[in-house]
């Protein structure tokens, strides 16, 4: 099958399962053998997460992004979202991961309502909310949803969402 074919048979499918009521574009992004479909950047979000150690990383990478980020839907978990409020960014902020924010990011990652995750991690801490980031983790993998755990992936993902 032609990977326009194969496009036209996932934009199908994503119409049928859970989008046939918006007028969407589609960005088809292969990487080998796999194909990643984001919606246009009207309908995109992104979650930001960042341990406490990379929180400083997280914004600046954001604000590199800055201007592509203002048509997208950022959301976070609560102790994050406030150091990017603070850089001025507008972000949908949950609970602090430790308090069950990384499981509610997780669940929209379930009900396939992201995009990309992005979260810098810090593999040298131990963190008492673990499960939970594990959680997010395989429900990525799982629903086939980009996760960026570090800047250079992360750089990665960007620069291919806004066609560099």
């Amino acid at each position: 099958m032609e990977l326009n074919q194969k496009h036209q048979k996932i934009s199908n499918e994503l119409k049928n399962k859970h989008l046939s009521h918006l007028q969407i574009e589609y960005l088809f992004l292969k990487i080998g053998k796999m194909t990643f479909v984001f919606y246009s950047k009207q309908n995109m979000r992104i979650a930001v997460i960042a341990h406490d150690g990379k929180k400083a990383d997280m914004v600046a990478f954001l604000l590199h992004y800055k201007t592509y980020l203002a048509g997208i839907d950022i959301v976070s978990t609560g102790t994050t979202g406030t150091h990017v409020e603070k850089a001025g960014l507008t972000v949908t902020k949950f609970l602090s991961g430790p308090l069950g924010g990384d499981a509610q990011i997780a669940a929209l990652a379930a009900e396939n309502k992201l995009d990309t995750v992005i979260f810098f991690r810090d593999p040298m801490g131990k963190h008492p909310h673990e499960p939970d980031v594990q959680m997010l983790m395989r429900l990525c993998d799982v629903h086939n949803i980009p996760l960026a755990t570090n800047p250079a992936t992360a750089k990665l993902v960007m620069d291919a969402l806004i066609g560099y």
